[in-house]
C-alpha cells in the first residue's frame, strides 16, 4: 500500500531535520494549509485566500501606534501569526519571522467611499508578507450607530486562521490594546513554549490526517463521490460587466428555535445548485469542519478540513436521508481533501477537485465585537471580493438567521444567482420566507 499524501509530506518534512538543514527549525503545515498554498500557486494572479474582519468605531477612537503594538503582541505569542509560507526542497513549511504587524492608513480617492477604499486595498493584498495586517480609514466613513466613524480591517491570510481562531484573535487583540502590551512584553521562555505547543499541535493534526486516509475511508469517499463532477453554468447566463467581481444577496429572519439544522442548509445549497446548473447533476459542495487534534493545546492556526457533500440536484431532498448521509460523512470528516479527490477519481468520478459551491456556518452567540479601550466597535460587512467557487453561502445563527450568498460574476450573472438564492431560501423549513 502506498503511503498517504500526508504520510509522504511528513516523511519529506522529517528528512529536512535528519539532514541537519537550517530548515529543520521551520514549522510543518497542516493539510488545509497545504491546500491553500496549492490553490494560491495555481491561481494565475497568485491571489491568497484572506479572511477580513471589519469594525466601525466612533471617529478618534483608534490609536494606531497602540493598536499596532497590541497586534505585535499577538504575533509574538502565536507563531502562526508571524510565519510566512516557504517551499524548502519541495516541502511546504512555515518560516517564523519577527513579530511585526503592519498598519496601513488608507486614504479614499476622490469620490470613493471608505468601504470602496478598503475593498480596493484588499484586492491588492500581496501574498508575500505578514499573515496578519491592519488597515484603517477615516476618510468619509459613516456608520448608522456611530455617525462619523473610522473603519478598521483586521485581515489574516487563511493559512494562519480558521473559524475557531477568529473569536480569540478579536478577544486577545482587545485585551492587549487595553493593557498597552507590545511584542517585547512576551518573554523568550513564553515565546518558546508557544512555539513548541504550535509545532506539537500541527504534528498531531498531521498524524490524525494520516490515519484518516485509511483504505476503508478512501473506499467510502470513492463510492460516495463516484458520480460527482463540477458543473458548467447554463449557457449564456454569465457576464463580466458588473462593477464588482462578486454579487451578493442576503436574508435576515428570526432564528427558528434551536437554529436551522446543518443538513437542512446542505439541502438548501442543493436547491441553489439545481437552479444554477440544472436538475440531474451531482455537484460537489464543500464545507469546513474540524478543530484541534486530541491532546493538543488550543493554539491559533488553520486546522480545518474541507468536507464534500455530493449534492444530487435530480433527487427530491429528503431531510432524514440527508441527515443520515451527513452523519456518515462526519465519521470520515478527517480524511484530507486531497485524499478524497484522489479516492473519487479512483472510484470513477471525473471530478477534478473544483467545488461548485461552499457553505460555512457560524454561531454569532460565541463572537463579540472588537473593543478598543472602553469603546466596543460594531462589526460590519464589506462584500464584493472575488470568491473561489461559482457560489458561496454563509449562514450565521444567533437571535436571527442571517443567510448570505455571494457569487462569481465571471461565471454567473446576477439574475441566475438571485434565482438560485430564492431557491435556497425556499428550501428552508416551512415558515421561513423565500424573499
Amino acid at each position: 500500500m502506498l503511503p498517504s499524501i500526508t504520510g509522504q509530506y511528513l516523511a519529506r518534512y522529517q528528512r529536512l531535520g535528519d539532514a541537519g538543514d537550517p530548515a529543520a527549525a521551520l514549522l510543518p503545515v497542516t493539510g488545509a494549509q497545504r491546500r491553500f498554498l496549492l490553490v494560491r500557486a495555481l491561481d494565475p494572479a497568485g491571489r491568497a485566500d484572506i479572511v477580513p474582519m471589519f469594525f466601525a468605531f466612533p471617529r478618534g477612537t483608534v490609536d494606531p501606534a497602540r493598536l499596532r503594538a497590541a497586534a505585535g503582541h499577538l504575533a509574538a505569542r502565536h507563531p502562526v501569526l508571524r510565519s510566512q509560507p516557504s517551499i524548502v526542497r519541495g516541502t511546504p513549511v512555515l518560516r517564523p519571522q519577527p513579530a511585526d504587524v503592519p498598519l496601513e492608513q488608507v486614504a479614499c480617492a476622490p469620490g470613493e467611499s471608505a468601504e470602496d477604499a478598503l475593498r480596493r486595498t484588499l484586492a491588492s493584498w500581496a501574498a508575500e508578507g505578514p499573515p496578519l495586517r491592519l488597515f484603517l480609514t477615516r476618510d468619509g466613513a459613516q456608520d448608522p450607530v456611530h455617525g462619523e466613524a473610522e473603519l478598521l480591517a483586521v485581515v489574516l491570510d487563511h493559512t494562519a486562521c480558521d473559524g475557531q481562531s477568529l473569536a480569540r484573535i478579536v478577544e486577545e487583540l482587545g485585551a492587549a490594546y487595553r493593557d498597552h502590551l507590545g511584542p517585547d512584553d512576551l518573554s523568550p521562555t513564553e515565546a518558546a513554549t508557544e512555539l513548541a505547543a504550535y509545532r506539537d499541535a500541527v504534528l498531531r493534526q498531521l498524524d490524525a490526517e494520516d490515519r484518516a486516509a485509511s483504505p476503508r475511508a478512501l473506499a467510502y469517499w470513492g463510492e460516495r463521490l463516484r458520480t460527482a463532477h463540477e458543473q458548467a453554468p447554463l449557457p449564456g447566463r454569465h457576464s463580466i460587466s458588473a462593477e464588482l467581481p462578486s454579487g451578493a444577496a442576503e436574508l435576515r429572519i428570526p432564528s427558528p428555535v434551536g437554529g436551522v439544522p446543518f443538513p437542512v442548509l446542505l439541502d438548501a445549497c442543493r436547491a441553489a445548485a439545481g437552479a444554477l446548473f440544472g436538475t440531474g447533476p451531482v455537484s460537489p459542495i464543500g464545507y469546513p469542519w474540524g478543530g484541534r487534534p486530541a491532546g493538543a493545546e488550543p493554539v491559533l492556526g488553520c486546522f480545518l478540513n474541507t468536507v464534500v457533500f455530493p449534492a444530487d440536484t435530480g433527487a427530491v431532498a429528503a431531510p432524514d436521508v440527508t441527515a443520515t448521509d451527513w452523519w456518515d460523512d462526519l465519521d470520515r470528516a478527517d480524511t484530507p481533501f486531497d485524499e478524497v479527490v484522489r479516492a473519487a477519481r479512483a472510484g470513477g468520478s471525473t471530478w477534478s477537485g473544483r467545488l461548485d459551491g461552499l457553505l460555512t456556518v457560524d454561531d454569532a452567540r460565541h463572537r463579540t465585537p472588537l473593543a478598543l479601550g472602553a469603546t466596543p466597535g460594531r462589526e460590519v460587512h464589506i462584500g464584493g471580493r472575488q470568491v473561489r467557487a461559482p457560489f458561496a453561502v454563509s449562514a450565521t445563527q444567533g437571535p436571527e438567521l442571517h443567510l448570505r450568498m455571494v457569487w462569481d460574476r465571471t461565471v454567473l450573472d446576477d439574475a441566475a444567482a438571485e434565482d438560485a438564492f430564492a431557491a435556497l431560501c425556499g428550501a428552508l423549513p416551512a415558515g421561513v420566507p423565500a424573499h
